[in-house]
């Protein structure tokens, strides 16, 4: 056997292994989304429902990942948590892609003077912290998962302005742009019937990874006690609220905090797969 034959047999199974993570990848999100769709079936009991003489309960056969300090279970809690917590996610990502559409192609299609206003306004926005600039309009507007998702959404926005006009600007001279000119379409309608269409791939890319980030941003905005009131069962209150209870019941926050991680992983995953799939 030679060196090389050495060397091929070592190597790993690459395309094995890239079907494994597609199947993986496949598995989670249909789960995720049989859990968004159809919580009842998946929990076990009421996310709310309390048990004093259950609580700290470590996971068990009664409770599979336990129950927290009122007795609740935290798996139902999980399950239903999704829903609130993922839906955050996607109004938030939803909510920056409205603007940042609006935004970019404006910049884009609006002549010199409107793309340099437009553009010198985005660099203001970026210029704050995301989380920073999050906390400062949840200040102004009050705290709830409403607040939250247009808080997060709006301090993501100027990213996906720069992105589609970037985008944009790339297909503004194309043929099919230049004859709508030509035949006096307006420039938000073929904006919109033209340009947005030939750019929606980039777009989705960056609302995949976007979801996942303001899955995550939202999380800790509910850490910091800005989400929605208890007793709603969402992610980062099940965190911020289990803390204190690290060393004697880590389940609490543990168990909730390994479901936000396998989301955002999940919609990061996503993003990269739909990146790869445009090359």
């Amino acid at each position: 056997m030679t060196t090389s034959d050495l060397s091929d047999s070592s190597r790993p199974d690459t395309p094995r292994k890239g079907k494994v993570t597609i199947v993986v990848f496949v598995a989670g999100f249909a789960l995720l989304v049989l859990v968004l769709l159809f919580p009842a079936v998946f929990a076990t009991e009421s996310p709310t429902a309390t048990d004093a003489q259950n609580s700290y309960a470590a996971p068990g056969w009664g409770h599979v990942l336990g129950t927290d300090q009122l007795g609740r279970d935290v798996y139902s809690r999980i399950i239903y948590g999704a829903q609130v917590s993922v839906m955050i996610g996607l109004v938030a990502a939803s909510i920056a892609l409205v603007i940042g559409s609006v935004v970019g192609l404006l910049s884009a299609l609006g002549g010199r003077f409107v793309d340099s206003t437009f553009m010198r306004a985005v660099d203001i926005w970026m210029a704050f912290p995301e989380v920073l600039l999050a906390l400062m309009i949840i200040a102004l507007v009050g705290p709830g998962s409403a607040n939250i998702a247009a808080a997060v959404g709006f301090a993501a926005a100027p990213y996906y302005a720069r992105l589609i006009r970037s985008q944009a600007l790339a297909v503004r001279h194309s043929e099919y742009v230049e004859a709508a000119k030509i035949i006096g379409v307006h420039p938000v309608v073929y904006g919109v019937r033209h340009v947005l269409p030939n750019i929606a791939g980039p777009v989705v890319v960056l609302a995949s990874l976007g979801t996942g980030t303001a899955v995550a941003a939202a999380a800790g905005l509910s850490l910091l006690g800005l989400g929605p009131p208890p007793p709603s069962a969402e992610w980062g209150a099940m965190i911020a609220a289990g803390q204190p209870y690290l060393s004697t019941a880590w389940w609490i926050a543990t168990f909730p905090g390994v479901a936000l991680v396998a989301v955002v992983v999940i919609f990061t995953v996503a993003g990269r797969k739909l990146t790869k799939g445009r090359r």
